[in-house]
């Protein structure tokens, strides 16, 4: 999340933890969204850099955090349904 400064990265948090509630049809908070979208941006972040791809932009950006955000709400969800 470069270039974007942290009022950015927190409405591009906030904004792909949104995205990514309603795509994985979940029901959280405003505080969750931000939690999500900001651990989502960082593990898209990651995921991206190494396979080479690389988001410029507050677009690019929000399209990687909104990927992580996704695929955190994934896993989390196998894993709450493994501990039931």
């Amino acid at each position: 999340m470069d270039g974007v400064g942290i009022i950015g990265m927190i409405i591009i948090g906030i904004l792909a933890g949104w995205i990514a509630e309603k795509v994985m049809k979940r029901n959280h908070g405003l505080l969750m969204n931000l939690i999500v979208g900001v651990v989502g941006a960082f593990l898209g972040g990651f995921i991206a850099s190494a396979l080479g791809f690389s988001a410029g932009g507050v677009i690019g950006t929000l399209l990687v955090a909104t990927a992580g955000a996704v695929l955190l709400l994934f896993v989390l969800g196998i894993v709450q349904k493994r501990r039931v």
